[in-house]
């Protein structure tokens, strides 16, 4: 039996007595309930965190379900501790696939998710049963019975079949230390999405948790044994050994719906996982819920009760067979019009669907089967009425991404700030995305919408004009702001000033900087995020985070990943390869300027000028409004020093490597890679990022003052030249110079890999390279053209004209080119924790990382530069 340290539980209490108080820098409150213990002269304090607060790190608990009193000696203990909160798979970055093969081990438990609501069972030290919901305990003054008051008398009919007693129970759980955990499924009191026959209802129990701080549970079969002991019934469960076979059983469940002949939610999986080697592993749990049938019932019961309130029914998804269940259901409310109240008050929903499946003779997975094999015609359309909605504070490069989406896929765009003048502004915003999906299979609603008002405006006025219209969230992620803020703050300030007036609302070229930041702030204060749990944001269908400090680039990967994913019959072209998304990049961020300039304060102004007119204008504006920077300005938009290499003799070595004998296994990132086009469309070594210059400054100068000595140089040339356009003067110049700091090279060692990310390990020669003065090639270098000669001829000229360093250093602990990652959430930078468990562990199966040397001697030729912020 684990015991209770009271000073760790005195610690755990007063950090939940701190979040009590709502502090700036925190982005989770705690809310305390203090509840009489009936027959007792105790009292237990519950603990509550919103549900998307439990997504936050720092929380001082992440149990949901969570009681503490104070017992006689005076010292605080926790009388009911619940679950740590699980997600469902792929719902948080834990919970993703990649992370649980990872950070997992078995057995693993498969729990048979029961559709009712959870019961927390404990003893308290006078002997009296505690029986709780989730946040509360007794009696409540808002409902006829509660959760807990049910509960109890459950548990009263189960202890009694056994011959034992309330006491006995509470004793024999006070022993352990413990917490029982059931579900309560009792369709008289209240009905879910599954039925329970009369036999079938009763108290699960699916769980015993320790009454401890850190979560720590019983497992699977000491639960049942002790459910047999007790008369409680049990959640079935099942064991499978290694993470892959638990997937291909839950995949192949989830396409009925059901196990064991029987219709279910989904499964809890309760496993052991650390998110570090260095750290020991401890109980966890995720879950996988099954979509169908349950998400169909659901809409079926929306349906009603907006039929039963005289709105009209949203479809979205089973749209002829939710149209003859509401034929259905109308015939059934006219018989009897108390049918409505009841339904109201969720009786007789389940009754209700199960005549109109009885009327038909077929069941939900029947029907779920019977739509796929007709294509899924049974749904609304999946290729067009889409709606993007960005969920965005300025500067998170909505407008960029929108751009580039345009440009790559034809879709229509439509911004907020093209709705000129005060009067009725949301309604007409919605008429121009409505206007634009005539013509457009899916429109970007190019507006902030950061606060839930507004979403909900977006999702009224569309579904009276689209009734089926799908809407796709754009989240630029800002919460936990006490996390985040900071950084967004910092990343969107030096945007918004860098572009200029290149922005309907926001000019930074002739507002003032306190202007703009005061603007700025006021969204970030506002700032709600998007929770699908939550009215209005259950309309959208689906959700694509995305990091604000990332870059458009980034970002507009993950965007097109996600639809190519879900939305395969939208997409009517190829999947665009790296190329393409950074060319739609790049005309986004360098060929889209404004047609419509206002204030945010819409006064009165001169009739609008026609677009093209505007846009000539413009350009002649922006020239003359391009200002002149100092060197040190400059070097604030540097992203990272590079050594950027030639593409053919990598291709070269990947075709060698991986050939046509290569195993499966061996070769699955290769050929992932090579199929989703995720080989990088170029290749470099970084040298030094942004990143990493507090913890490197001398490399960092290094860099920085070569980059100087470089601008000035080619300044000065420039300034030489009567036919080259010059600089206007030496201590400023205008645009953004990106000039090459000189030649490297560089030689290709090992190749190395996992499931998520390749690299080869490099290897900087000392110096740069003194050419050849018949050949004008370095060393062991591959042989090039007459043309790539010349360029670096003139680049070694003007190598000599600067002092360069003996050598490139480089930041990174080992020197790499990293070839491509599996999936966007996978970032480049990852390389470098891939070469550091490389270094310790080597390559095998216990690492899971593979590894090839690289045939023969392979040096390559390439130029020293620099890769300025997006």
């Amino acid at each position: 039996m684990a015991h209770q340290d009271a000073h760790e539980v005195l610690q755990l209490v007063q950090r939940l007595e701190a979040a009590q108080k709502k502090q700036v820098k925190r982005a989770f409150t705690c809310k305390k309930s203090t509840f009489e213990v009936a027959g007792s002269d105790i009292t237990v304090d519950s603990w509550r965190f919103q549900d998307w607060d439990y997504k936050n790190r720092g929380l001082p608990t992440y149990a949901r379900g969570l009681f503490t009193t104070t017992n006689r000696a005076g010292k605080p203990e926790i009388a009911v501790r619940g679950y740590d909160k699980f997600f469902n798979i792929e719902e948080v970055n834990l919970t993703r696939w990649r992370n649980i093969e990872v950070n997992t081990r078995g057995p693993y438990e498969l729990s048979v998710k029961e559709n009712g609501c959870i019961i927390f069972i404990s003893g308290l030290e006078d002997g009296t049963l505690l029986v709780c919901s989730k946040h509360s305990t007794g009696s409540r003054q808002d409902m006829e019975m509660s959760h807990a008051e049910v509960g109890r008398a459950w548990v009263r009919k189960h202890v009694e079949s056994v011959g034992k007693t309330e006491r006995d129970l509470a004793r024999e759980l006070r022993s352990m230390n413990a917490t029982a955990v059931g579900e309560l499924c009792d369709d008289s009191f209240e009905e879910h999405v599954l039925a329970y026959s009369e036999e079938e209802s009763g108290i699960y129990l699916h769980g015993i948790n320790y009454n401890l701080p850190e979560f720590a549970t019983v497992r699977s079969p000491d639960v049942h044994r002790f459910a047999d002991a007790w008369g409680f019934k049990k959640a079935q469960f099942l064991v499978k050994d290694d993470i892959e076979s638990v997937r291909t059983f839950l995949e192949g469940c989830a396409e009925t719906g059901s196990w064991d002949g029987r219709d279910t939610e989904g499964f809890v999986i309760r496993c052991q996982m650390r998110e570090s080697s260095s750290l020991p592993y401890h109980d966890w749990f995720f879950k996988y819920k099954f979509e169908e049938p349950y998400l169909m019932y659901r809409q079926w019961r929306e349906a009603t009760k907006k039929l039963i309130s005289g709105k009209l029914p949203t479809i979205k998804k089973h749209v002829k067979i939710t149209e003859e269940y509401l034929k259905y259901a109308r015939k059934q409310l006219a018989k009897d019009p108390k049918l409505a109240k009841l339904y109201n008050q969720n009786h007789g929903i389940i009754a209700m669907r199960d005549g109109f499946l009885k009327e038909r003779g077929l069941k939900g997975s029947e029907i779920i089967a019977m739509e796929a094999a007709e294509g899924g015609e049974l749904d609304a359309p999946q290729d067009k009425d889409f709606v993007l909605v960005p969920v965005a504070s300025i500067g998170c490069g909505k407008t960029t991404l929108a751009v580039a989406l345009v440009k790559l896929f034809g879709w229509g765009h439509f911004q907020n700030d093209n709705v000129e003048g005060k009067g009725n502004r949301p309604k007409r915003f919605v008429q121009g995305l409505v206007n634009e999906l005539m013509n457009h299979s899916c429109v970007i609603a190019d507006r902030n919408n950061h606060q839930r008002r507004e979403r909900e405006q977006i999702f009224t006025d569309m579904q009276t004009l689209v009734p089926n219209a799908h809407f796709i969230a754009l989240h630029w992620v800002h919460e936990p702001k006490g996390a985040l803020l900071d950084d967004i703050r910092r990343v969107t300030q030096q945007r918004v000033l860098d572009r200029g007036d290149n922005h309907q609302t926001i000019r930074a070229g002739s507002k003032s900087e306190s202007e703009i930041l005061q603007i700025m702030e006021g969204f970030l204060r506002r700032f709600e995020g998007v929770d699908t749990a939550r009215q209005p944001d259950s309309h959208f269908e689906g959700v694509i985070d995305l990091d604000v400090a990332a870059s458009s680039r980034e970002n507009l990967e993950t965007i097109v990943d996600y639809f190519y994913a879900n939305y395969p019959k939208l997409m009517k072209r190829d999947k665009p390869d790296a190329a393409e998304l950074d060319a739609a990049i790049k005309e986004a961020m360098e060929g889209y300027t404004v047609d419509i300039k206002h204030d945010l304060n819409f006064k009165s102004k001169n009739q609008p000028q026609k677009p093209q007119q505007q846009q000539q204008q413009q350009q002649q504006q922006n020239q003359k409004n391009q200002k002149p920077q100092t060197l040190d300005q400059l070097v604030k938009k540097i992203e990272y020093f590079n050594i950027s290499v030639p593409s053919a003799p990598i291709h070269s070595i990947l075709s060698s490597i991986f050939d046509a004998s290569s195993s499966p296994d061996y070769a699955h990132l290769y050929r992932l890679l090579t199929n989703s086009r995720r080989i990088q469309p170029s290749f470099h070594v970084t040298l030094i990022h942004r990143a990493s210059s507090t913890d490197n400054p001398q490399i960092w100068h290094t860099y920085t003052d070569l980059y100087k000595a470089a601008v000035a140089q080619e300044q000065q040339q420039q300034t030489s030249s009567s036919s080259a356009p010059s600089f206007p003067g030496s201590a400023t110049v205008t645009g953004t110079p990106t000039p090459s700091l000189g030649t490297a090279s560089v030689r290709l060692e090992t190749l190395v890999w996992d499931k998520r990310i390749m690299a080869i390990v490099a290897r900087i020669l000392s110096g740069p390279p003194a050419l050849d003065t018949t050949t004008g090639v370095a060393a062991a270098a591959l042989p090039i053209s007459g043309e790539a000669y010349g360029v670096r001829r003139e680049e070694e000229e003007r190598q000599r004209e600067r002092e360069l360093p003996p050598t490139w250093p480089c930041a990174n602990e080992i020197a790499h080119v990293t070839i491509g990652t599996a999936n966007a959430s996978v970032k480049p930078k990852e390389s470098n924790d891939l070469l550091k468990r490389w270094l310790t562990m080597g390559a095998g199966e216990e690492s899971g990382i593979w590894e090839a040397k690289i045939p023969s001697v392979k040096v390559v030729e390439g130029f020293v530069g620099v890769v300025m912020r997006r």
